[in-house]
């Protein structure tokens, strides 16, 4: 099987496309973590990324989650729908760029028209960090069916592409 990855970028902010469906029709709440944790976080990416094997970060330890929130070039958002986690989104700073690290919806919320209402507002929040020059991401192969075309749809480009062989292990 092979995994690709695709990274995609905007350049100024006047790339974003908005989304058809507004902020106000999805009936969701947006709020930073402000006072962020470490548990928090590692519940919002296990909770997003189980169905895209996201597991990078699961053998982390207490105290690399804990860098991770306490970096001050490092945002996360929640958004909310009737109460509960609809889906969030990590904005990591590098200098002048903004990278959408981590960004999806919770299962139950896949399907409903939220993910590119929510993407605009990554985006929004992205280019509304002082100083942003550059918004960017990586997505790959075993994201969602629609990501891409989600990314794409809001404006970004894509501007490389890397190819790579996985293999099954078996377990004996």
């Amino acid at each position: 099987m092979q995994l690709i990855t695709y990274y995609l970028e905007q350049n100024t902010p006047d790339a974003l496309i908005p989304a058809r469906r507004t902020w106000q029709d999805s009936n969701m709440q947006l709020q930073e973590v402000v006072h962020p944790q470490a548990a928090f976080n590692r519940f919002l990416y296990q909770l997003v990324g189980a169905g895209y094997q996201w597991v990078d970060r699961l053998v982390w330890s207490e105290e690399e989650w804990q860098a991770l929130v306490s970096d001050p070039n490092l945002r996360t958002w929640v958004a909310y729908f009737g109460g509960a986690i609809a889906g969030y989104f990590e904005l990591r700073r590098e200098h002048n760029s903004i990278e959408i690290l981590y960004f999806g919806l919770s299962p139950e919320f896949i399907g409903q028209g939220l993910g590119g209402v929510l993407l605009q507002k990554a985006i929004e929040c992205a280019w509304g960090w002082a100083g942003a020059e550059r918004v960017w991401l990586h997505t790959c192969s075993k994201d969602h069916p629609r990501a891409l075309s989600n990314y794409q749809a809001r404006g970004f480009s894509l501007y490389a592409t890397e190819k790579a062989d996985t293999h099954k292990r078996s377990l004996v």
